[in-house]
């Protein structure tokens, strides 16, 4: 696999384009002491050769441009494939965690199982959408939003998304430790398992996209197969008979929380979507990347998240259930699944599945640390992914006893910052550039001079995270909105950021293309 170029300089070698390249003043114009230059030279010649010889990915960040795109994802079975991709990537034990959050807010079986499809519903649509550009530009999901929010503010993107992946990552570990050390009885640790998850998913991210896309093509159905077993033996120990715990205005709150929490498990790719398509042909239609993705994350997300809430409200009538949830989802599941050699086969099995997870998450956080700053996108791609491991597994040993907790406070906060992005890059592709991708200069994607400095995006995304504060509802936090709903608060966070960033983006983004032209 070739590194990629672009902007007409297909034969300069990535890391000369980058050093050179000094317009956004974070990298000196003079040449780098003899020291330094010559590491990262050794680096990407190191990276060279590893491409050669094994085909990891050396492109990185740069724009894919229509005739340097792999043919492997202008088959008409590998795009559809993307089905697969994000059932693939997002049905796992972490989904199937979440659901138990209905439960444990006091929320009965029907509200949970609503709830779980309508937030999947919307936060879904804002991942596909978000999808759409990937194709079309052949840039990263950062680099996209250079385009609206501007050049300065998408680095604060790229942090996020990188705390945010990381994160992602963990709870994959988490999980799939878990899953193994159920597996052995116990004779394998939870830590043990988390590094041993983690260690796999590098396999994948550090060769590059279509490794990561061979291996979701192949392992997709067996996590759905998985996960209809778990409901098909355990649909009928649903509960939907108790009442909700909580009532009126309270119960309304934790009800919002809830949505929050499941809109945050699809919306929360919308910051990084645009990674794993800038392969596909530029001119595969809108609509059926929408209708592919959307598809993938509304089967993984509703069927695993639905199952967690089947179980969970089957807890309270079956003392076994609950000691085995105490000691680990993993134990849960050799609980549920009859016979007890199909149990050991699933928890086999999701073990895989955290792996999916984790490898696309953790590819895409190198590309975002690349993007955070020109002075870190000379180091190779694979340099980060290994500093990315190294966290997952400090952050995983960390929280392992901890999974609820860490997932209820975490996946919240997910959704806020997802929601002005979307906010952003819809409003500036409809309202300033008219729906159409002429209306960018693509071959600007890394030229400050050429694009949005960020005082509106900048504007309008502080203000969004200023909506988000006013009425998150978390472990931690509620905000004074947030607190006027029920005995425990309601979070509207979301719906507050949407607004907030909507009403500040459009004038602010007028009156900065009007003084300063771009």
């Amino acid at each position: 696999m070739d590194g990629a170029s672009s902007d007409g300089e297909k034969n300069t070698p990535a890391v000369l384009r980058i050093d050179v390249d000094s317009s956004s003043g974070e990298t000196p114009e003079s040449p780098q002491g003899p020291t330094k230059r010559g590491f990262l030279d050794k680096l990407r010649s190191f990276e060279d050769a590893l491409d050669r010889k094994l085909g990891i990915e050396v492109h990185s960040i740069e724009r894919r441009l229509p005739e340097d795109r792999d043919p492997f994802y202008a088959r008409w079975i590998n795009q559809i494939g993307l089905v697969g991709f994000w059932i693939g990537g997002s049905m796992n034990l972490t989904c199937f965690a979440s659901g138990f959050l209905g439960w444990e807010l006091g929320l009965d079986l029907r509200q949970s199982l609503l709830i779980i499809v309508f937030g999947t519903v919307v936060g879904g649509s804002v991942t596909s959408w978000c999808a759409t550009m990937g194709p079309p530009t052949g840039l990263r999901q950062v680099s996209i939003c250079r385009y609206s929010l501007g050049w300065y503010p998408a680095k604060v993107i790229a942090i996020f998304n990188t705390i945010q992946q990381i994160g992602w990552c963990t709870c994959g570990s988490i999980t799939g430790g878990q899953a193994l050390s159920a597996f052995s009885d116990g004779k394998v640790g939870t830590a043990l398992g988390v590094v041993l998850c983690s260690l796999a998913s590098l396999v994948f991210s550090f060769v590059g996209l279509t490794a990561i896309y061979r291996y979701m093509k192949f392992v997709w159905l067996a996590f759905l197969i998985c996960f209809l077993i778990i409901l098909g033996e355990t649909a009928r120990f649903g509960d939907l008979t108790t009442p909700p715990s909580t009532s009126g205005t309270t119960g309304s709150g934790v009800a919002l929380t809830f949505f929050c929490i499941v809109y945050g498990l699809s919306a929360c790719c919308a910051g990084f979507v645009a990674d794993f398509y800038v392969e596909y042909p530029a001119n595969i239609p809108k609509v059926k990347v929408f209708l592919l993705t959307f598809s993938g994350l509304f089967i993984s997300t509703c069927l695993s998240t639905g199952c967690g809430a089947v179980v969970a409200s089957a807890l309270s009538n079956n003392d076994e259930w609950n000691e085995q949830y105490e000691a680990g989802i993993g134990f849960l599941i050799q609980a549920i699944v009859y016979p007890h050699g199909l149990a050991k086969l699933i928890l086999f099995l999701l073990l895989f599945a955290g792996i999916g997870m984790n490898c696309a998450a953790m590819y895409s956080a190198s590309l975002s640390i690349q993007q955070s700053s020109r002075t870190l996108a000379v180091v190779p791609r694979f340099i980060w992914t290994l500093v990315c491991f190294a966290a997952i597994i400090g952050l995983g040993l960390a929280d392992s006893d901890q999974l609820l907790v860490f997932l209820e406070s975490f996946l919240g906060f997910l959704g806020y910052y997802a929601t002005a992005i979307f906010v952003c890059l819809v409003t500036e592709h409809f309202v300033l550039r008219h729906g159409s991708f002429d209306n960018y200069d693509l071959e600007a994607w890394n030229k400050p001079e050429r694009l949005p400095v960020g005082y509106a995006g900048g504007f309008a995304f502080i203000c969004g995270i200023v909506g988000a504060v006013l009425g998150m509802a978390t472990t931690w936090y509620t905000g004074v909105v947030a607190k006027l709903i029920g005995d425990f608060g309601g979070d509207v966070g979301n719906e507050l950021c949407f607004l907030f960033t909507l009403a500040a983006y459009i004038p602010a983004r007028f009156l900065e293309k009007k003084l300063v032209g771009r």
